[in-house]
């Protein structure tokens, strides 16, 4: 008989110890949390610097990338859904192996994988927009570039840290789908293994007590002294 799954999409079945230094150590833990930083960062430096007044008669603050208010808000919100997700998924990591149902299972890595796809390519879309309009920024001498460049340089950095994360999450999940494979086949083809026979098998060895003669041979009525028919 088979012996039972003793993982499943990465991780061990429910019931384990929690390694905490160890999980901290993972590389998806490690490329977590440091997409977590770049988010706070991205975030940051908008809404600590990047609104400016564009001259000193304007009260209305605006955008420091090119004055397009559009080019901060998008950032801004990519950048602190990012912050929650990398929260979530991080928690989410932590109570992974406390999970005993494997379609729970199946559903956690699914979203993360999903969502790591899509946040790549939206910071892929943050770091076109805002490089580009810095291009065309005015005035530069007036902004705080070091903010601007910063929430560039890590608008990039963003690309690479989801990317990996979403490597990462193809990997444990084909990893789930070998473990269901190779753990639960087709019970069709596995019978005669987790199934014993009902019926008893042939003995092959030993002697029996009395065997039948393949060929009888028939006896003569007259030497038994039997009755035999006349022949007309």
């Amino acid at each position: 008989m088979d012996s039972a799954p003793s993982s499943a999409f990465g991780a061990s079945l429910a019931g384990g110890d929690f390694d905490f230094a160890g999980f901290l150590r993972r590389p998806q833990t490690v490329v977590r949390i440091v997409s977590w930083v770049f988010a706070i960062v991205v975030f940051g430096c908008i809404t600590a610097e990047g609104y400016i007044n564009p001259t000193i008669y304007d009260k209305e603050v605006r955008c420091m990338f090119n004055q397009n208010d559009s080019a901060c808000h998008y950032a801004v919100g990519v950048g602190v859904l990012a912050f929650l997700a990398c929260v979530a998924f991080f928690v989410l990591d932590i109570y992974f192996s406390q999970m005993s149902n494997v379609n729970q299972r199946k559903y956690v890595v699914t979203v993360d994988l999903v969502f790591s796809g899509v946040w790549t390519f939206l910071w892929f879309v943050c770091f076109c927009l805002l490089a580009n309009q810095w291009s065309y920024t005015q005035n530069v001498e007036l902004i705080p570039g070091d903010a601007a460049r910063a929430t560039i340089a890590f608008a990039f950095f963003s690309i690479i840290a989801w990317a990996l994360l979403t490597y990462f999450a193809v990997k444990r999940y084909r990893q789930g789908v070998e473990d269901f494979v190779q753990n639960f086949g087709d019970p069709a083809t596995n019978n005669a293994t987790h199934y014993p026979p009902s019926y008893p098998e042939y003995p092959t060895g030993g002697t029996d007590s009395y065997q039948q003669p393949p060929f009888t041979t028939s006896t003569d009525p007259q030497a038994e002294g039997g009755y035999r028919a006349p022949v007309y």
